[in-house]
């Protein structure tokens, strides 16, 4: 029986979200040098499908999976999809709220959203800290404890 049919998380290799923060990191820097929110709203669909379908099915973790991945020695280990995917979610909030500024004439709006999605994205790509997952993993923690509080 298959790790899924069991319920157990999907496991990804963790350099695949990175790579998918260095592109996510490319576009947002375009996207504020040029103020293009139909841009930032093709980031949204790429965060929504990571989010929604997972990473693997994502652009960019399609293309981690056929360019880069065949290219590099085994992960030393897997992690949790769960946090990347909670950070995709994010993601999505933040480009579709720019989008939505950048497209409604609220430049103040995208420029903002872009730029905090920006920031969240380099700070993966440039250190390997997802500021997404951090943020998932506190919920959780504080899930369970208001759980046990509960009791």
């Amino acid at each position: 029986m298959s790790d899924r049919a069991l319920g157990a998380p999907v496991r990804v290799d963790p350099r695949g979200p990175r790579f998918a923060a260095v592109l996510t990191t490319l576009v947002l820097v375009v996207v504020l040098a040029t103020g293009s929110g139909p841009l930032l709203a093709a980031q949204a669909v790429v965060f929504a499908l990571g989010a929604a379908l997972g990473l693997r099915y994502s652009p960019y973790g399609w293309l981690y999976r056929r360019l880069v991945r065949p290219r590099l020695g085994p992960p030393r280990e897997l992690e949790d999809e769960r946090p990347p995917r909670f950070a995709q979610a994010v993601g999505f909030t933040f480009a579709a709220v720019g989008a939505v500024g950048y497209l409604s004439g609220a430049t103040w709006l995208g420029v903002a959203a872009a730029a905090l999605a920006l920031a969240a994205a380099f700070l993966n790509a440039a250190f390997g800290y997802c500021l997404g997952c951090e943020v998932y993993l506190l919920a959780v923690r504080g899930r369970a404890r208001l759980g046990q509080a509960t009791r």
